[in-house]
Protein backbone atom coordinates (compact mmCIF):
# COMPACT_ATOMS: atom_id res chain seq x y z
CA UNK A 1 0.00 0.00 0.00
CA UNK A 2 1.28 3.16 -0.72
CA UNK A 3 1.97 5.98 1.88
CA UNK A 4 -0.63 8.50 2.82
CA UNK A 5 -0.95 11.20 1.57
CA UNK A 6 -1.52 14.04 3.83
CA UNK A 7 -3.26 17.62 3.87
CA UNK A 8 -0.24 19.39 4.18
CA UNK A 9 1.11 17.73 1.20
CA UNK A 10 -1.79 18.78 -0.82
CA UNK A 11 -1.99 22.26 0.17
CA UNK A 12 1.69 22.84 -0.32
CA UNK A 13 0.81 21.88 -3.82
CA UNK A 14 -1.75 24.18 -4.18
CA UNK A 15 0.31 26.75 -3.24
CA UNK A 16 1.95 26.82 -6.60
CA UNK A 17 -1.69 27.97 -8.06
CA UNK A 18 -1.38 31.85 -8.74
CA UNK A 19 -4.37 33.79 -9.45
CA UNK A 20 -3.22 35.83 -12.20
CA UNK A 21 -5.87 38.99 -10.83
CA UNK A 22 -3.84 38.97 -8.51
CA UNK A 23 -0.70 37.26 -8.66
CA UNK A 24 -1.06 35.13 -4.91
CA UNK A 25 -1.39 31.56 -4.76
CA UNK A 26 -4.86 30.60 -4.20
CA UNK A 27 -3.49 29.59 -0.24
CA UNK A 28 -2.56 32.48 0.74
CA UNK A 29 -6.05 34.54 -0.38
CA UNK A 30 -7.46 32.25 1.63
CA UNK A 31 -9.53 30.77 -1.21
CA UNK A 32 -9.11 27.04 -0.08
CA UNK A 33 -10.88 26.20 2.37
CA UNK A 34 -10.28 22.52 3.20
CA UNK A 35 -8.71 19.40 1.76
CA UNK A 36 -9.93 16.20 2.88
CA UNK A 37 -7.67 12.90 2.25
CA UNK A 38 -9.88 9.39 2.44
CA UNK A 39 -8.16 6.19 3.44
CA UNK A 40 -7.43 5.71 -1.06
CA UNK A 41 -5.32 9.14 -1.27
CA UNK A 42 -8.64 10.42 -3.38
CA UNK A 43 -8.73 14.42 -2.41
CA UNK A 44 -11.49 16.54 -2.21
CA UNK A 45 -10.61 20.31 -2.11
CA UNK A 46 -13.02 22.67 -1.00
CA UNK A 47 -12.60 26.24 -2.22
CA UNK A 48 -13.87 29.65 -3.52
CA UNK A 49 -13.65 32.42 -5.43
CA UNK A 50 -13.14 36.10 -4.57
CA UNK A 51 -15.97 36.88 -6.99
CA UNK A 52 -18.78 34.60 -8.24
CA UNK A 53 -18.13 35.79 -11.71
CA UNK A 54 -14.98 34.98 -11.48
CA UNK A 55 -13.63 34.56 -15.18
CA UNK A 56 -11.28 32.18 -14.11
CA UNK A 57 -13.37 29.79 -12.49
CA UNK A 58 -12.67 26.79 -14.91
CA UNK A 59 -9.28 27.49 -15.48
CA UNK A 60 -8.24 27.95 -11.49
CA UNK A 61 -10.28 24.73 -10.91
CA UNK A 62 -8.35 22.98 -13.06
CA UNK A 63 -5.30 23.86 -11.95
CA UNK A 64 -6.13 23.06 -8.67
CA UNK A 65 -6.76 19.85 -9.54
CA UNK A 66 -3.60 19.49 -11.47
CA UNK A 67 -1.64 20.75 -8.57
CA UNK A 68 -3.32 18.16 -6.35
CA UNK A 69 -2.64 15.19 -8.75
CA UNK A 70 1.38 16.15 -8.84
CA UNK A 71 1.19 14.77 -5.24
CA UNK A 72 2.74 11.41 -5.10
CA UNK A 73 0.33 8.58 -4.07
CA UNK A 74 -2.97 10.87 -4.90
CA UNK A 75 -5.37 8.47 -7.18
CA UNK A 76 -8.17 11.03 -7.82
CA UNK A 77 -9.27 14.90 -7.01
CA UNK A 78 -12.80 16.37 -6.58
CA UNK A 79 -12.59 19.91 -6.51
CA UNK A 80 -15.84 21.57 -5.21
CA UNK A 81 -16.42 25.36 -5.47
CA UNK A 82 -18.53 26.70 -2.78
CA UNK A 83 -20.10 30.27 -1.92
CA UNK A 84 -20.47 30.04 1.68
CA UNK A 85 -19.06 31.18 3.86
CA UNK A 86 -18.63 33.99 0.98
CA UNK A 87 -14.62 35.13 0.60
CA UNK A 88 -13.43 38.13 2.14
CA UNK A 89 -10.16 40.25 1.90
CA UNK A 90 -9.65 39.24 5.89
CA UNK A 91 -9.65 35.75 4.96
CA UNK A 92 -6.19 36.52 3.15
CA UNK A 93 -2.74 35.66 4.62
CA UNK A 94 -1.45 39.05 6.28
CA UNK A 95 0.81 39.65 3.25
CA UNK A 96 -1.75 39.52 0.60
CA UNK A 97 -4.20 41.77 3.08
CA UNK A 98 -0.92 44.40 2.89
CA UNK A 99 -0.34 43.74 -0.65
CA UNK A 100 -4.15 44.94 -1.55
CA UNK A 101 -4.34 47.87 0.86
CA UNK A 102 -6.83 46.29 3.81
CA UNK A 103 -3.81 46.08 6.41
Amino acid sequence: MSEKVTKEQVYDAIRKVIDPEVGFNLVEMGLIYDVIVDDENNVKVIMTLSTRGCPLHQMLTQWVKDAAMTVPGVKDVDVEVVWEPAWNISMAEDNVKKALGAL
